[in-house]
């Protein structure tokens, strides 16, 4: 059976949308969301063929939603959902993960139905509770926990953290063998074909979401493919594009030959933490989420869901080690500790963070072992005291950047001289200005000193900023985001310049001495500067090591006409 809705093009400013209904197992049907004209996605990466977002019934004893979809399909998706069963019917909402092209109806839906209970890992329910802010039915499950829906359909979860989001999780029906992947082994590519059928087709937007998306986390990939060794798969149900069927063994094959070489040819850290215990996930997936702004790769090691020989390889072989701090009763804990310390090596940085959960292993005591092996500490210990908030999670995203940063220093400085000397210097020869950015997202502010600025459109009036992938702010500039642009003055501008030129700790006050206001977006002004621009990110483009964020202007103000902005002249382009 195959149902098809279809809106008019003319009804639809952001592109044909339309909705897809089919049986692909015994009680279980998907619901395709076809965003045939989508040409981005996540602001940043470029798409040839659309998009589609994939949702998934099953229909047991209980019934069990997997995933939602994208809030554009609002209507289109929810009118499709009652036509296949009474909202009043589901017993569970699984949430693989939370990014909100697959989340963005959670709301809604528990509005419709509040009887549902929402299954996802620890953090996926955390991340909800932040984004709903109101209370729900819930069920934490981590991997080897099961679901039973009865008439065959018994769930498994398998954990598959930072496999592009830090909350992603697979689920496994046993009664039909699908395997729901939600973004892994996606692709983002719209047509009307449930199934693999014409691999050629496919294989070139398969690769760029690999590439894109999974890449960055090779080895959280090599440790999801190992979790799935013992699962008879007959389908891969994914959260994009078409399902997978007929071309199994190549699809997940390319992605272990892919991570495999990927693996072996960067630096990575392992963060070893207690998974089921206080705040641990959250903030070793924050440190993760900063460490993959440098392109360091990460191994996330549950300390209460591992083995010895496991744990003495990780720790023999990674470039750096972060240790959140395990309850002091946990079985096994002193050789898994005793483990740690005797494989680790001078050559080696460390981070510690305790977890908050009341019984944390002291940390001071650890942190001196490690550093009597000559160990580099990367950031000074993070003390959980209470609940985390954005800015913990902040001030542990710039502690991975800081250690990220250390790992690849050789890298960074080989490829900075590898650069010809003559196109080193004419590119050095590009003027630019001078010019602070400033952005305050709820109670999380940052701040960057900017040179590579330009005016990119007259109408809209527009701007474009180069900013680095490893830079504190680049994570409030994402699309709908505010900042301000303050630009320098000549002749006053030497003071502001070396305050933000600093290097400022995990979670350190940028704007300690520095006289500001705030903008009507909500960022801070500085009073000194020459002018301001208040601004709205739009797009963003990937550009090496830099993105370049497009925004628009909405209000500006020169606070001295008489004075005159900042000229920039370098000699070299591998610094600014």
């Amino acid at each position: 059976m195959v149902a098809l809705t279809d809106l008019r093009p003319e009804a639809l400013p952001q592109g044909r949308l339309s909705v897809q209904v089919a049986d692909i197992a015994a009680d279980s049907t998907v619901l395709r969301c076809l965003d045939w004209d989508r040409d981005r996605f996540d602001i940043e990466f470029e798409l040839r063929n659309g998009t589609t977002y994939n949702s998934f019934l099953i229909r047991g004893d209980r019934t069990a939603l997997l995933d939602t979809t994208h809030v554009k399909f609002r209507d289109l998706y929810l009118a499709e959902l009652r036509g296949q069963v009474d909202l009043a019917a589901i017993d569970y909402l699984i949430v693989n993960h939370t990014e909100p092209d697959h989340s963005g109806l959670v709301g809604d839906l528990l509005t419709l139905a509040p009887q549902i209970t929402v299954v996802g890992s620890k953090v996926a329910i955390q991340f909800l509770q932040n984004q709903i802010h109101r209370p729900f039915a819930a069920q934490v499950v981590k991997s080897g926990d099961r679901l039973d829906l009865g008439q065959g359909h018994d769930l498994e979860f398998i954990s598959a953290p930072n496999l592009h989001w830090p909350d992603t999780m697979l689920t496994y029906d046993s009664g039909t063998q699908v395997l729901y992947t939600c973004d892994v082994f996606g692709l983002h590519y719209c047509d009307d074909t449930f199934y693999d059928e014409m691999p050629a087709l496919l294989e070139a937007d398969f690769q760029l979401y690999y590439d894109c998306l999974m890449g960055p986390n090779a080895r959280s990939v090599l440790a999801a493919l190992k979790r799935m060794e013992p699962f008879s798969i007959s389908q891969i149900a994914t959260g994009h594009g078409p399902l997978l069927r007929h071309h199994l063994a190549d699809w997940t094959g390319r992605y272990r030959t892919w991570s495999e070489a990927q693996a072996k040819s960067e630096p990575f850290v392992a963060i070893f933490y207690a998974g089921e215990y206080g705040h641990s996930d959250r903030i070793a997936h924050a440190l993760g989420q900063g460490l993959l702004k440098t392109a360091t790769a990460v191994e996330l090691v549950d300390l209460l869901d591992t083995d010895i020989s496991a744990v003495r390889e990780l720790v023999t072989t990674a470039a750096g080690l972060v240790l959140g701090m395990p309850p002091q009763s946990a079985p096994g804990l002193e050789p898994i500790l005793s483990t740690i310390l005797a494989a680790a090596h001078p050559k080696q940085a460390i981070g510690l963070f305790e977890t908050g959960g009341g019984q944390d292993e002291p940390i001071f005591p650890l942190r001196n072992r490690f550093q009597e092996l000559g160990l580099q500490p990367a950031f000074e210990p993070i003390l959980i005291k209470a609940a985390p908030t954005e800015a913990t999670d902040k001030l542990c995203e710039e502690a991975g950047t800081d250690l990220g940063q250390w790992v690849n220093c050789d890298r960074t400085q080989k490829q900075g001289q590898s650069l010809d000397s003559g196109l080193d210097q004419a590119l050095g020869r590009l003027s630019t200005g001078l010019y602070i950015l400033t952005a305050q997202k709820g109670d999380v502010s940052s701040a960057m000193l900017a040179s590579w600025v330009i005016q990119a459109s007259i109408q809209p009036p527009g701007l474009a900023v180069a900013v680095a992938r490893d830079r504190a702010i680049e994570s409030l500039l994402h699309g709908g985001d505010t900042f301000v642009l303050n630009v320098l003055e000549d002749g006053n501008y030497q003071r502001l310049m070396k305050h933000f030129l600093k290097r400022f700790p995990p979670g350190g006050d940028r704007f300690e001495g520095v006289s500001i206001y705030a903008a009507e977006n909500g960022s801070p002004i500085l009073a000194e500067s020459l002018a301001y621009l208040e601004c709205t990110v739009t797009h963003r483009l990937e550009a090496g090591d830099h993105w370049v964020i497009y925004c628009t202007a909405g209000a500006g103000r020169v606070a001295k006409p008489a004075g005159l902005p900042v000229v920039h002249h370098r000699q070299a382009s591998n610094h600014y």
